[in-house]
């Protein structure tokens, strides 16, 4: 029996690529290592985490030692570790890590060192690493552990040139599925994923999604969003689900472009939720509602307007590791 175990689950640690003069962040390094910093020292509040860095000496020396940060030296294109990293498969009973095929989200962007990173690092995992002639994005997919797997058609029809159905049957045949859901509406303007879910919808537990819902009906996301919160509607009632509305951020601009600010791509760890802020009146609201859902978790705000200038927040910088993958370094 095989699932996609869910980032709710038990973590072991969670693995980051911290930007480097050779990435997007470039113009603006210095702000992106402040973010991704502050990241790194949220997490090992509570768990692990592994540091992949082009210069390992100029990085470690960014930081106190600490008993949960370890580094490991790979000069890597870009610093999306949530859809170029290994995903984290049970099958019968043993954890293996999945390396799909990574290509810049349908080619727009380089991608051949994020694509073998995995390969690369797999002296440092404790499971086996399986590469699959797939192409998939951790950002693409969520997972309620359980055999549900939610994600976007937009997303899936623009990978592999794969009809749904076949899509489908790949989703079955590497995690197990039991079920796929397709949400056939919403967007964020500026994402370049093609509709990553995780930037729309999460998973807490095997039956509570919380996702984001747009109330102005000025704001040009209002009606694809009301549409996917219909879609969802119906997949509660199918298969007696929970819905738990997150609030819409502002709109908000960088070098005149809207960027794609979300509180869906909040981040799982030990004993916490890590939950992106954007410095707009709607943060406030959005931590008491993850303060008032997990009751037995830390609610950690974390500042993520330099992130979403490259298009991306808090989950997509970020991938974890299931319980029972040990770092071996």
């Amino acid at each position: 029996m095989k699932r996609l175990i869910a980032e709710f689950e038990a973590q072991s640690f969670t693995q980051i690529i911290f930007p480097h003069a050779k990435t997007d962040w470039a113009d603006y390094l210095e702000d992106a290592e402040k973010n991704f910093i502050e990241i790194i020292n949220a997490i090992i509040r509570y768990q692990k985490c592994l540091v992949v860095c082009a210069d390992i000496e100029y990085v470690k020396a960014k930081f106190t030692p600490h008993t949960n940060l370890f580094f490991v030296e790979y000069e890597s294109d870009d610093t999306w570790a949530r859809d170029c990293s290994a995903l984290c498969v049970e099958d019968n009973k043993e954890i293996k890590l999945l390396d799909f095929r990574f290509d810049g989200w349908g080619g727009k962007f380089e991608a051949k060192k994020d694509d073998a990173m995995s390969q690369a690092l797999l002296k440092y995992y404790s499971k086996e690493v399986v590469k699959i002639d797939f192409e998939l994005e951790g950002g693409g997919i969520e997972s309620n552990g359980a055999g549900l797997i939610l994600t976007t058609s937009t997303c899936m029809k623009k990978r592999n040139d794969f009809s749904l159905t076949n899509a489908t049957q790949k989703l079955k045949q590497y995690f197990g599925t039991k079920d796929t859901l397709y949400l056939n509406h919403g967007y964020l303007a500026g994402d370049d994923t093609d509709s990553h879910i995780d930037t729309l919808v999460r998973f807490i537990d095997t039956k509570t999604i919380m996702y984001v819902k747009c109330e102005d009906e000025n704001d040009q996301h209002y009606k694809e969003l009301k549409l996917m919160e219909d879609e969802l509607k119906t997949f509660a009632n199918k298969f007696n689900l929970k819905l738990i509305p997150l609030p819409f951020v502002d709109a908000t601009y960088y070098d005149g472009e809207r960027l794609p600010a979300t509180y869906a791509n909040f981040l799982f760890v030990n004993g916490a939720i890590l939950v992106p802020t954007y410095n707009t009146p709607q943060d406030k609201t959005a931590l008491q509602i993850f303060k008032d859902t997990f009751k037995d978790r830390d609610i950690v705000g974390v500042d993520c307007l330099t992130l979403i200038r490259q298009h991306g927040s808090l989950h997509c910088v970020s991938m974890n590791f299931a319980c029972g993958v040990k770092i071996t370094l």
